[in-house]
């Protein structure tokens, strides 16, 4: 049996609780089978790096893993992403294309969100799951394919076949082998360790001295309800390296960042898609700080060097217009002066919809549109970007 201390390792699995080692070792035991897995937990648990592992200690390790997030498919394409289609078997199909089942045939797919599918997708999948064979868009030719199926949910699937939102025949073959992750606040005792490594991964990433936690704090953090688990954990470690200059951290300090959302009685899908816009435009605005904190120490930087002499005055406009932004008397950075652009005109004031229009745009230039990558940096999950990218207008 492969040692579960190895598997985290691995993966970067951070915790010792028993839950969690129980919810490893229960993959590592399917793993050699080609048994359906369905792993359940809430949002922000890590449910992602199961079927990693599932995969990465099965038979068809050599080949493809494919992972998908359903809910941030737009529901009038899934059926085409997840099968393919024929050429003009819609407006846009403009040549024959592959879908991940065929993709991945040999290998694994890991369909996150799974709860999310609409129904007559769920109808497909269920025939994938029972024969293997599907229909591309558009076609009549049925096709075969041997892929090993993982999928993820932090709904209620029950709640959702009683209302008729998913359908319990594929929940059944979904949830041959089910694999539970804790919530953090099941796991206290990994709380701090988590805490450290994402503390230490900011101050890597930043160039700035690691934060740490008094032993008040310490307790304040292991006792506290982690609605948004991991994710929530990462979050606030980051925005207290970003926004505190001291690097010791109280259980005052720390008291201002655990503030418990206001939560209705009855939380409908409208409160929810409120909390996740918050949530949205925080984690924005903590990548603004943190370019922000760049910024400034390039420009200190650059202004040491025009006045110490140590590079040449011929800069790019780019730096000019940087280093227009600060004082000094030195001749050189007069002559950089001197050639830098004059606006006349008043800057408009920048609305929180300019500010998060134009980070997700140099996030998806940056990464030449891959908006996966691109919502790694911006600290938010595929779903919400695509969410926001809609509702800005940004053109992809």
């Amino acid at each position: 049996m492969t040692d579960i201390q190895s598997v985290k390792q691995r993966f970067g699995i951070i915790g010792n609780s028993e839950l969690l080692n129980r919810a490893i070792e229960v993959a590592l035991r399917v793993a050699p089978t080609d048994l359906s897995v369905l792993v359940t937990g809430e949002s922000g648990v890590g449910k992602e790096f199961f079927p990693q592992v599932v995969h990465a200690f099965s038979a068809r390790k050599h080949n493809k893993y494919i992972a998908v997030n359903c809910g941030a498919i737009p529901e009038g394409t899934i059926d085409s992403e997840l099968f393919g289609h024929e050429k003009g078997s819609f407006t846009g199909a403009s040549e024959a294309r592959k879908g991940y089942f065929e993709e991945a045939d040999g290998g694994t797919i890991f369909l996150d969100e799974v709860g999310e599918l609409p129904l007559s997708t769920q109808v497909r999948l269920l025939r994938v799951l029972q024969t293997g064979e599907f229909m591309r868009v558009g076609s009549a030719k049925v096709q075969k394919t041997n892929v090993r199926v993982v999928a993820a949910t932090n709904n209620n699937l029950g709640q959702a076949i009683a209302s008729g939102r998913f359908r319990e025949d594929l929940f059944y073959r979904l949830n041959t082998v089910p694999i539970a992750v804790p919530a953090l606040r099941e796991r206290p005792e990994d709380i701090c360790l988590l805490f450290r490594k994402f503390a230490a991964d900011v101050a890597v990433q930043y160039r700035m001295p690691a934060i740490t936690l008094e032993p008040d704090a310490r307790a304040m953090l292991e006792s506290y309800s982690w609605r948004g688990n991991v994710r929530q954990l990462k979050n606030v470690a980051e925005q207290i390296s970003a926004i505190e200059e001291s690097r010791t951290i109280t259980a005052r300090i720390l008291a201002r960042y655990l503030v418990e959302p206001q939560m209705s009685s009855q939380p409908s899908v409208m409160n929810a898609a409120r909390m996740e816009d918050m949530e949205t435009e925080r984690e924005l605005l903590y990548k603004i700080l943190f370019d922000m904190r760049s910024d400034i120490n390039e420009m200190k930087r650059m202004l040491f060097e025009l006045r110490s002499g140590a590079v040449p005055v011929t800069v790019s406009q780019e730096r000019r217009d940087v280093i227009g932004l600060l004082p000094t008397s030195s001749s050189a950075s007069e002559e950089v002066f001197a050639e830098s652009e004059v606006i006349t005109e008043p800057p408009r004031e920048l609305t929180k919809a300019d500010v998060q229009r134009e980070q997700i745009v140099r996030a998806l230039r940056r990464h030449n549109g891959r908006r996966k990558d691109a919502a790694a940096e911006l600290f938010v999950s595929e779903r919400t970007l695509y969410r926001k990218i809609k509702e800005l207008g940004i053109a992809e």
